[in-house]
């Protein structure tokens, strides 16, 4: 499926290029069956992209079963325009919610993994505030990096980073998975406007978690307190003991499948 070519949506410039050229999001759509009882739109990871193995993997088995998925880029991310160092999550939500209305009206089932789990959420009170609350039919988070900019980054930093940030307007944070990440001071100040701390939220649907105990990005206890804060009575926790930040081996991707089946069979 990833050898076929992308289609592309266009959006207004990124935040940190108000005067730049609009935004060409490359985004995949498989349409499935009709009688399906919900489409999968998958979010990716920071500095992830729709052909990581997670979602090449549940793109396949979405495929055997007949079931509609839609993948993406963000812009800076992928084959989508722009740079990673010019966007903030308010630019990648919008593009979430442009991409969800690419699917119409059917419900649809989150799929969001690390920083996409954030998205996932904030799309779904999106949603709801819209008046569009229906079309979520569940949420799947794996390791969701929710409130990111603040509680896994800005809190976490030492003063000599939050200084580089607040006088070059960036810092390159060494990765355990490729290149450093520019976490930009748009990125850290626009994600205030984001956060979901401090209140709480039901999103009205099956929410279903998975989240590694040998995560060094995303600590478990940080998924235990997302449910603390998910108001709604049909959220479950999976702690997965010797598991990391990808939960992209055969028996989580395994993991995966059969937790999206056991929501789609519930809603079904």
């Amino acid at each position: 499926m990833d050898g076929t070519e992308p289609q592309f949506l266009d959006l207004g410039p990124q935040r940190g290029t108000p005067q730049g050229a609009p935004r060409k999001i490359a985004f995949r759509y498989d349409e499935g069956s009709a009688d399906a009882p919900a489409g999968i739109l998958w979010l990716s990871g920071f500095l992830s992209d729709m052909a990581s193995t997670k979602v090449s993997a549940l793109a396949e088995w979405a495929a055997a079963k007949d079931l509609p998925m839609m993948r993406f880029d963000y812009s800076g991310h992928g084959v989508s325009s722009g740079k990673v160092a010019d966007g903030a999550m308010g630019d990648w939500l919008e593009e979430s919610i442009a991409i969800s209305e690419r699917m119409g009206d059917r419900p649809i089932l989150l799929v969001g993994s690390s920083m996409g789990g954030w998205l996932s959420l904030l799309l779904a009170r999106h949603l709801i505030e819209t008046g569009k609350g229906d079309r979520l039919a569940g949420i799947v988070l794996i390791a969701p990096a929710w409130d990111m900019t603040e509680s896994l980054m800005w809190h976490r930093f030492t003063d000599e980073i939050r200084r580089e940030i607040e006088e070059k307007g960036i810092y390159y944070q060494p990765s355990l998975y490729g290149d450093p990440y520019p976490l930009s001071k748009l990125l850290i100040e626009e994600g205030r406007t984001h956060l979901l701390a401090g209140s709480r939220f039901d999103p009205k649907c099956p929410v279903r978690i998975l989240q590694g105990m040998e995560d060094p990005d995303v600590p478990w206890r940080h998924a235990l307190a997302l449910v603390e804060i998910l108001a709604g009575g049909d959220v479950e926790l999976d702690l997965i003991k010797d598991a990391d930040h990808r939960l992209s081996r055969p028996q989580d991707i395994a993991r995966l499948t059969r937790t999206i089946e056991g929501v789609l069979e519930e809603i079904a």
